[in-house]
């Protein structure tokens, strides 16, 4: 199907759409994570809501508007060009709305009140929740909303004050910082090398069981294919997860070889490093909105995060590559097992 621009139609003979209806802003965000996802089961994936509720939603929509907003085929759903001239009146309307929630955050105390960060499971859960207690004591009245997922957080959107993540975020209208770079390899625990006994090369690490964690801003499916070439998941895999305590978890007491970052040594159970050359870097990316970032209290989260993964106190987000043994030599900040409060596998004595 064409569109009315295509077909040559002049815009004054084209149909009205009655953009007076857009009163709804939760409808609308509803219409624009549509837009975004591309198919009403992607947005109602991303919503938590069925798919029913979201077509619901978006035929009262058209009502609203007085217009057809979509067209569906076997491929997803196409904006009219009726729907396209709502699509920029309702990301006016968002961007109206970000400014008075920003606008009323600034205006309230300037060290007090809710900062929302959002990062990645692993290190949400190991490096910056037992270490939280720091800002905390520094700031007492902040109530820090710490949200760990997977799912890259769009600051933005308004989805977070401040989000951590391992790729770096396409969004144009906000302030990122490089914070450091994370560097994954090959562990097992002292169990798993007793009775298997533990590979040197990549050769020999097919031979063995993995336990491996499959997230998006992990990319393991790509991960994986590029360490294996020609390997079937089923060959290696004995376990897979989608969060990294479970995966810790699950390597540490023996069930198979897993990928961790470098600083894996210090979270207080036997593993490992396997002297396998298959490391991988991920940079860790800060983003926040211009807005955001000059709240007080959202100053001085931003602030004290860049701490936080500094590669000059902490020798495993530097460029380079550190090796685990290495960094009795190079950190020189208090004990390693008290920074990451990890859970430890050894008897309670």
């Amino acid at each position: 199907m064409h569109s009315l621009a295509e077909r040559g139609v002049p815009l004054a003979e084209r149909p009205k759409t009655n953009l007076s209806g857009l009163s709804d802003w939760d409808t609308a965000r509803i219409f624009l994570e549509v837009v975004r996802c591309g198919s009403f089961r992607s947005a109602a994936e991303r919503l938590s809501l069925s798919i029913n509720a979201v077509r619901r939603r978006i035929d009262d929509f058209e009502r609203q508007t007085g217009t057809t907003l979509f067209t569906r085929d076997v491929h997803g759903t196409h904006l009219t060009d009726e729907g396209a001239l709502v699509v920029s009146a309702v990301e006016r309307m968002e961007a109206a709305t970000f400014d008075v929630l920003r606008a009323s955050d600034s205006m309230a105390n300037a060290l007090s009140g809710e900062v929302r960060v959002a990062v990645t499971e692993g290190l949400g859960t190991f490096w910056l929740a037992p270490r939280l207690v720091e800002f905390q004591q520094a700031y007492p009245k902040i109530l820090v909303d710490l949200h760990c997922a997977m799912r890259s957080a769009d600051v933005s959107r308004h989805e977070a004050d401040v989000a951590i993540h391992l790729s770096r975020p396409s969004a144009l209208d906000i302030k990122l910082v490089r914070l450091g770079r994370m560097h994954l390899m090959f562990w097992a625990s002292e169990k798993y090398i007793e009775k298997h006994g533990a590979p040197r090369s990549a050769a020999e690490l097919i031979k063995h069981r993995l336990v491996l964690q499959f997230a998006d801003q992990l990319a393991a499916k790509e991960s994986f294919e590029s360490f294996f070439p020609g390997v079937s998941e089923r060959d290696l895999l004995v376990m897979k997860t989608n969060v990294s305590s479970a995966n810790y978890w699950a390597v540490a007491n023996g069930a198979g070889i897993g990928v961790f970052p470098s600083y894996a040594i210090a979270l207080g159970g036997k593993l490992i490093p396997l002297e396998v050359e298959l490391n991988r870097p991920l940079d860790i990316w800060l983003s926040y909105h211009p807005g955001s970032g000059r709240i007080p209290r959202v100053r001085h989260m931003i602030d004290w995060l860049i701490e936080a993964f500094s590669p000059a106190r902490f020798p495993w987000f530097k460029e380079e590559f550190v090796h685990p043994h290495e960094f009795k030599n190079s950190y020189m900040g208090e004990p390693l097992t008290q920074l990451f409060g990890g859970f430890s596998t050894e008897e309670q004595r």
